[in-house]
């Protein structure tokens, strides 16, 4: 079991940054895939960034490579997402969750999710 909980989430004009975090809790922290999804308004959940167990491994959405970088610290619990140069279609409702197993990009993949925090970009 892993327990997600995502802060940092604002309002930023275009062309400025953000940083999200996710704390975590549970005995598998360790192990377990953590991921970024967003929501635009009106649209359905897509996937942002993910990085394996032990941070060896990343990957990218496109529509994020070169502005948009994930890390974790395994000591502190925690998975951040640093945004920058964001745009106003960043705009969404941004997602922590977790997996036991794999780098899937596919939210069906993912077990445990956390609440979501908004992140606005005005133009």
């Amino acid at each position: 079991q892993v327990q997600l909980v995502e802060s940092g989430g604002g309002l930023v004009q275009a062309g400025g940054s953000l940083r999200v975090s996710c704390a975590a809790s549970g005995r598998t922290f360790n192990t377990v895939t953590l991921a970024w999804f967003r929501q635009p308004p009106g649209k359905e959940r897509e996937f942002v960034a993910s990085i394996s167990s032990t941070g060896a491994y990343t990957t990218y959405a496109d529509s994020v490579k070169g502005r948009f970088t994930i890390s974790r610290d395994n000591a502190k619990n925690t998975v951040s997402l640093q945004m920058d140069s964001l745009k106003p279609e960043d705009t969404a409702v941004y997602y922590c969750a977790a997996t036991p197993t794999g780098l899937f990009t596919s939210s069906r993949g993912y077990a445990y999710w956390g609440q979501g925090t908004q992140v606005t970009v005005s133009s």
